[in-house]
């Protein structure tokens, strides 16, 4: 699918690879809808890029809703591209050493990450259904969702994290196929160790050790390069229903 004139909506859009993602598709002569929880963001990136900005909280359907019925008429349609960018990450063991339990951890990062994810998705089908086909192939859309190499190496403390990642990997196959007769692809990228908000309170030791275990390149993944990779999905037509993993080939250890 050509990007140029389409319309694209990013949740997570105000920062890290969201932001990183909407500023490609912008480049790439999208007309961008950043979706994000904090107001300011998302209108610091959307002011700056020439897009609009949209305050809404993943984990609220009927404000994520909003959202796409805003883009459609601000924008002048529904989108043909959206990208899954928000979530959150934790960290919490399943039995602490003092013995308390971190069930609400749990079931938070699954609200976010994963229920968020799929909220964002459905709606993004619905849209997309109704659009008319861009080609012979009866092309109508692309979804891209956002995993971790955490869903396949989930370290000590990552149990939340890697299962609602692991959830978000698991549900793209299905996605795709299902929504197939609509000409829909669904995508999904895991990152691995990237530079984003989360990276960047890391103690320049730590960062040096996370870094040394990454064969090639040994240095932390830039936004841009998520982003690129988001580029390439889009126009590759045959790029369905799959998980691609973005990570220097690093394994992560236990812990």
């Amino acid at each position: 699918m050509e990007i140029d004139g389409r319309i694209a909506l990013v949740t997570g859009g105000g920062s890290g690879l969201g932001e990183a993602t909407a500023r490609r598709l912008a480049a790439k002569g999208a007309r961008v809808a950043v979706v994000d929880r904090s107001a300011e963001a998302g209108e610091r990136v959307a002011s700056e890029i020439g897009g609009v900005a949209l305050s809404a909280d993943v984990t609220d359907a009927a404000a994520v809703e909003a959202a796409f019925d805003r883009c459609a008429g601000v924008l002048g349609g529904a989108p043909r591209i959206v990208v899954n960018c928000a979530g959150i990450g934790t960290a919490a063991r399943i039995l602490s050493r003092d013995g308390s339990l971190s069930l609400d951890v749990f079931e938070r990062t699954i609200r976010v990450n994963l229920i968020g994810t799929y909220t964002v998705m459905s709606l993004a089908a619905r849209a997309m259904s109704g659009l008319d086909p861009l080609d012979a192939d009866g092309a109508r859309g692309v979804i891209v969702n956002t995993a971790s190499v955490a869903y396949q190496d989930g370290q000590i403390g990552q149990a939340a994290y890697a299962a609602s990642k692991g959830g978000v990997a698991s549900l793209t196959l299905p996605a795709a196929r299902e929504l197939a007769r609509f000409g829909i692809r669904v995508m999904t990228i895991a990152p691995g160790l990237f530079e984003t908000a989360m990276s960047a309170g890391l103690a320049p030791e730590v960062r040096a050790s996370l870094e040394a275990g990454l064969p090639f390149p040994s240095r932390m993944g830039k936004p841009g390069e998520y982003a690129l990779l988001v580029q390439q999905i889009v126009e590759n037509p045959v790029l369905n229903g799959e998980v691609i993993r973005i990570d220097s080939a690093v394994r992560l250890a236990p812990k």
